[in-house]
């Protein structure tokens, strides 16, 4: 199977710091095997400036292709990535936060297993490999190898990063799945409802990761964690339905 086109999603609330540095980033990545790419920034009703700054960049590189969408209100990023699968027109799709914690220069490692010919998802794993990983929060890392633990206890899978950013799918699975999640649980609810199509083929690859403190922006709370222990029991036990 051939693709042509790869859709990033940029869901966007208050990154007006950083939302032109990481556009700048993805627009300059040459994607292997003349893949080409549009941009989709979901701005979650940002209260600074980050829908300007995105307007600002839109008129300076009108060539480029990229798009911003508009949320009524404050949804959260999982209802920000919806609204981006339902109106990407790429092949490929992969989510990109805007914050620089992950590098778009490794797209073409997600890539690779797709245009090889063997996967129909790739997830980047911040815990295997040799890239660079900054050292941050010890209970952040137990929390998310206990999170990987109980999402591989259910779906059968064998990940060692359920939790990254950088997902990779094959848009006709991933615009089927019937998605509730609208915040965090994001993560733990695509990969339990995608993991029951059949015969559908996993990779993973390692990738660099940057992380933030949360002086420095980052978001992620201690009550996320509880409710993707919450998703995980919840889209694997009582709520089995993955299509829409």
């Amino acid at each position: 199977m051939s693709f042509n086109l790869l859709s990033v999603l940029v869901p966007a609330f208050n990154e007006e710091n950083t939302i032109c540095n990481l556009l700048e980033k993805v627009r300059e990545v040459q994607l292997a095997g003349g893949i080409q790419m549009e941009i989709i920034v979901i701005n979650d009703c940002s209260g600074d400036n980050t829908r300007m700054l995105v307007e600002e960049y839109m008129a300076l590189h009108p060539a480029t292709n990229i798009r911003l969408l508009d949320q009524p209100v404050n949804m959260g990023k999982g209802a920000a990535i919806h609204r981006g699968i339902d109106e990407c027109k790429g092949d490929l799709v992969v989510v990109q936060d805007a914050d620089l914690e992950y590098d778009p220069e490794e797209f073409n490692r997600l890539l690779k297993p797709f245009i090889d010919g063997h996967a129909d998802v790739v997830y980047g794993s911040r815990f295997m490999g040799g890239r660079p990983h900054r050292i941050l929060f010890f209970w952040h890392t137990i929390g998310n190898n206990f999170l990987t633990f109980l999402s591989n206890m259910f779906s059968n899978l064998n990940m060692t990063d359920m939790e990254t950013c950088y997902k990779m799918f094959n848009a006709s699975y991933l615009k089927q799945i019937y998605f509730r999640e609208k915040r965090f649980g994001f993560e733990p609810e695509v990969t339990s409802k995608i993991a029951r199509f059949p015969g559908i083929r996993f990779y993973e690859v390692g990738i660099s990761y940057y992380g933030r403190t949360y002086q420095e922006g980052k978001k992620i709370k201690a009550s996320d964690g509880f409710r993707a222990i919450y998703c995980i029991l919840k889209y694997s036990i009582w709520s089995r339905r993955y299509k829409k």
